[in-house]
């Protein structure tokens, strides 16, 4: 088993999105390689509705897939497919967009005015840039939760984890997509497949990511397992960790316990055109996304 290093570490930035949704972005619109097949990552998080009511209107997509994870507050989507529905606390949604879709996304807080959830945007390969489009709802109650004897708790929404499978698939990524809560004081070592590109988003409590590179910036030693290795400073809120290549994570949580998302995917390793919520191969097929939305023909005829 090799321990993976971490490459970076860094805190998700303020942004504003749709019609003046603030929110927080830990990856996006910068190098498509990074975090190869992922493409962004937004934390949309309020207790001020002011902030986040006026949603995401309709809007359209290509090229991509994206998986949206509530967990306080709903969200109310619509497309062009005709799909309607409501996303709760616990929810998740999967929408390809493949060939062409338009939607819209408008939140809104739970009873105290909260709202609560991530986006995640995930490229599909050039052999599947122009598949229908196709959508899909998850309900809470159907996501598996596995809880270990030290109280680690486990939500596997996409992709197998000590033995069980999340209830979304098809998703072109094939992502491993999971929801983690390790206990105070509480160390754990997760298993990555060692050929997927993987990260870690903190987003309650804090923990120390071991880290089997070579030392950066204030770091404490540490055994993991019986070898030295390289305890970060702990990591807290917003915060998005980097993995390089290896077959496991160890986490040291903090105080009062972490939760953190722990997402991976195998890269597609092709050229990406991307402008705003279309990414396909080349700057040719992005100017012909735009033409179709100008000229009517964006949506194209199920057959």
């Amino acid at each position: 088993m090799s321990l993976r290093p971490i490459i970076e570490t860094r805190p998700a930035q303020p942004h504003t999105e749709g019609a003046g949704v603030k929110l927080h972005r830990a990856f996006g619109f910068q190098d498509p390689s990074e975090l190869d097949p992922f493409l962004l990552f937004d934390d949309f998080r309020n207790d001020n509705p002011e902030d986040y009511l006026r949603g995401f209107p309709w809007h359209p997509h290509r090229g991509i897939e994206t998986i949206t994870y509530v967990l306080a507050g709903t969200v109310e989507h619509g497309d062009s497919l005709g799909n309607e529905g409501t996303l709760g606390a616990g929810d998740v949604q999967w929408m390809t967009a493949g060939s062409g879709i338009l939607h819209q996304e408008m939140p809104a807080g739970n009873a105290k005015g909260q709202m609560h959830g991530f986006q995640l945007w995930g490229n599909l390969p050039a052999s599947q840039k122009m598949t229908a489009p196709r959508y899909q709802d998850v309900k809470g109650s159907d996501i598996p939760e596995i809880i270990d004897d030290d109280g680690t708790r486990v939500k596997v929404i996409t992709g197998s984890f000590w033995g069980k499978r999340g209830p979304v698939d098809g998703i072109a990524a094939d992502p491993q997509y999971l929801d983690v809560f390790i206990p105070a004081g509480v160390k754990k070592t997760l298993p990555i497949d060692t050929y997927r590109r993987a990260f870690a988003y903190v987003f309650e409590g804090e923990a120390a990511f071991a880290d089997a590179s070579a030392p950066q910036g204030v770091l404490l030693e540490k055994e993991v397992a019986g070898e030295e290795v390289n305890i970060r400073d702990l990591s807290g809120d917003r915060t998005l960790i980097r993995f390089g290549t290896g077959d496991e994570v160890t986490v040291q949580a903090g105080p009062e316990g972490v939760r953190f998302l722990l997402i991976s995917g195998a890269p597609i390793n092709e050229p990406v055109a991307w402008h705003g919520p279309i990414v396909m191969n080349t700057q040719e097929q992005l100017h012909q996304a735009f033409r179709d939305l100008r000229n009517g023909t964006f949506i194209r005829p199920a057959h």
